[in-house]
């Protein structure tokens, strides 16, 4: 299956003690750039919670947010430092003293000083909390993953229809390469016969002349490239897997192909051929 770098994932978990949600998004991106945002005091989970997602996660720019309320009361516990506070105090009055100042502390400023209180939360448990984690994000992970096994698929049969566009171009340009070769030649005669009026036309003359022309404007390599790379397209379409840079590279050699073809005709009809032939590459190459 073919996998779009778009796409969008959420699990949420729910029970008597804890509520947890977890949400991924992507965007398109060369390379994996995955940016977790998590509670703070969840943040030592990081590691292995991107560790997780890259089984399942190999490019595109990956937006997780992960939220986590526990719903039991929490055990917390105060302590007051004294001896911090009676440091800011012993400095204080001794800047008091220095410039001639009276010691306006109050004891609400005193304490929302640096450490003069300190809060215990209780321990956490960090077992049962990754147990809780590990399912929402691999729930969040599944969802994420069918959305762009989705869009995927109508990615794959969205270009399926433009390489078939792009096959009838060929066939077309196929067809009508041999027709300009006569047209060129009748051409050819008519024009040395009105130059030449009753003489005699040397034929050889003009074969060698048509058979120059035809070397020139021949696409016959270009066209079997075309082809062959419009198969390979389809066959790594339906082999699935990571097949972006891969297929990125095939369609720079069919518009490398079609460009050589454009630049090889005189013919107005291929030419036109050829230029929905790149508009179509180009069309391929931005969905890849």
């Amino acid at each position: 299956m073919v996998k779009s770098m778009t796409g969008f994932g959420r699990y949420e978990f729910n029970d008597e003690k804890c509520k947890c949600s977890v949400e991924i998004k992507s965007v398109n991106h060369r390379y994996l750039d995955m940016s977790v945002k998590m509670p703070k005091r969840l943040n030592f989970f990081e590691t292995s919670v991107r560790n997780l997602l890259k089984d399942t996660i190999k490019r595109g720019k990956v937006d997780v947010f992960i939220t986590f309320e526990e719903l039991e009361e929490q055990s917390v516990t105060i302590r007051y430092n004294k001896a911090v506070a009676e440091k800011y105090m012993e400095y204080l009055n001794q800047i008091a003293a220095d410039f001639g100042l009276e010691n306006d502390t109050r004891v609400s400023t005193l304490s929302r000083y640096p450490e003069v209180f300190d809060m215990d939360e209780s321990q956490i448990d960090e077992e049962a909390i990754w147990k809780v984690l590990e399912v929402t994000v691999k729930g969040a992970a599944e969802n994420f993953s069918e959305s762009r096994i989705k869009e995927g698929e109508n990615l794959k049969n969205d270009l399926v229809g433009k390489l078939d566009e792009m096959l009838v171009s060929v066939d077309y340009i196929t067809e009508r390469s041999p027709i300009i070769i006569e047209e060129y030649q009748k051409k050819l005669s008519a024009r040395i016969e009105e130059l030449l009026g009753d003489k005699q036309i040397d034929e050889n003359r003009i074969l060698t002349e048509v058979a120059i022309f035809a070397d020139k404007s021949c696409v016959d390599e270009e066209l079997v490239r075309l082809r062959s790379h419009i198969k390979a397209t389809k066959d790594t379409l339906n082999a699935g897997g990571e097949v972006g840079r891969k297929l990125d590279f095939i369609a720079q050699e069919m518009n490398r192909e079609a460009n050589t073809t454009l630049s090889k005709t005189t013919d107005l009809d291929i030419a036109n051929a050829a230029i929905d032939l790149k508009t179509n590459i180009e069309k391929v190459r931005e969905q890849i």
